[in-house]
């Protein structure tokens, strides 16, 4: 028990997390038991913990490395994500509730519980070793969940090695990342380049340092990101921006900044996708507000309903990406203006899949069908 100079935090008191997107172990919606600490059980050690939690990392035996998407308003088809979970902790990430598929929480599990795929290369030479591939090549994403950049890539160089592993049988691949790390690569995606065979994709949704650094609490600075986009341009590397995620109230005044910045610097394409709150990312997101925007809360989510037809997110494929309504009529305007104005395009760059050479992998009798 904590000592009498050492008191336990007021349980009426809400506890914060340095550092991170969430606060909230959000009870998981598959799971019918849900274990809770009080702070009477708490020992000392463990209430100092309540305001740093460290990021842990787990091996992921999956034995598949590239998913399939369906739905029809994404587009890409395939993706590769090396990690599950991200560490950036972005308050708003749609891919908050996957975590809970594995028996977690989408909020503070899903950022400081980082399942990690070491076979990650192997399995991708698998999976472009299969026959149909060969028939059938097109561009594989490499995130679309979470990012492939996180933090943790600085150690396990997962991102890269699958990057050598499409380089060397001429794989295109798109990249989509709001980490500066992107820029550690560089060798290779020169290389892809050249080739044809590659597109990065950097998330900015705002410029302003200080909102970067509650919202997305772990990703690289706008300072960084704006460097990655000059040291990619100027190496050849295509590069197109999303302004991500758009939340009306928030940051949707600064799109002309924001395009208008990266044109500068090197930026070819744009676009943009409106703020999502789907299943357990709602409550992660309403606690974010709570915590740091307490004053502009309710103007954010009236908008927000405004472009959902009076709910806070509508999963219609029709609608989900950019919304309805006049709010997303003016956002829509006010972004396809300043993308004019600033010399961008929309849309992202066609990549070359004639070049696509299949690895030999076997099974003792030849090529694996």
């Amino acid at each position: 028990m904590p000592s009498p100079d050492q008191q336990p935090p007021d349980p009426s008191v809400k506890q914060h997390f340095t550092g991170r997107g969430s606060s909230l172990r959000i009870k998981n919606r598959f799971e019918k038991i849900e274990l809770e600490t009080t702070f009477d059980q708490l020992e000392a050690d463990d209430i100092q913990l309540i305001e740093k939690i460290a990021t842990e990392y787990f091996d992921d035996d999956a034995n598949s490395i590239v998913s399939e998407n369906q739905s029809p308003d994404i587009d890409f088809r395939f993706s590769l994500n090396p990690y599950r979970g991200c560490a950036h902790g972005c308050s708003y990430c749609y891919a908050r509730p996957t975590h809970e598929y594995l028996g977690l929480n989408a909020g503070i599990d899903f950022e400081s519980k980082i399942f990690v795929k070491r076979q990650a290369a192997s399995l991708f030479r698998k999976w472009l070793g299969r026959k149909k591939w060969g028939d059938q090549v097109e561009p594989v994403m490499l995130s679309g969940v979470t990012d492939c950049y996180q933090p943790c890539e600085r150690e396990f160089r997962l991102t890269r090695k699958c990057l050598k592993v499409a380089l060397e049988h001429r794989q295109p691949m798109r990249i989509t990342t709001k980490n500066s790390l992107v820029t550690r690569d560089l060798d290779l995606l020169k290389k892809m380049a050249a080739l044809n065979l590659i597109v990065v994709t950097i998330s900015i949704g705002t410029l302003d340092q200080n909102l970067v650094r509650i919202m997305e609490p772990r990703s690289s600075s706008p300072r960084a990101r704006l460097d990655a986009i000059q040291q990619l341009a100027s190496a050849g590397v295509p590069v197109k921006v999303l302004v991500a995620p758009i939340i009306p109230g928030l940051n949707d005044a600064q799109i002309p900044s924001i395009l208008n910045t990266v044109a500068e610097h090197g930026a070819s394409r744009a676009g943009y996708v409106m703020l999502r709150l789907p299943l357990s990312v709602e409550p992660v997101f309403i606690d974010w507000l709570d915590s740091h925007m307490p004053d502009a809360k309710e103007k954010i989510l009236g908008r927000v309903r405004s472009l959902r037809g009076g709910k806070l997110y509508n999963s219609d494929f029709s609608q989900r990406m950019q919304g309805t309504g006049i709010w997303a009529d003016q956002i829509k305007a006010l972004f396809q203006l300043n993308l004019r104005t600033a010399g961008l395009k929309s849309g992202t760059p066609q990549l070359d899949c004639r070049q696509f050479c299949a690895p030999e992998v076997t099974n003792g009798q030849g090529r694996l069908f």
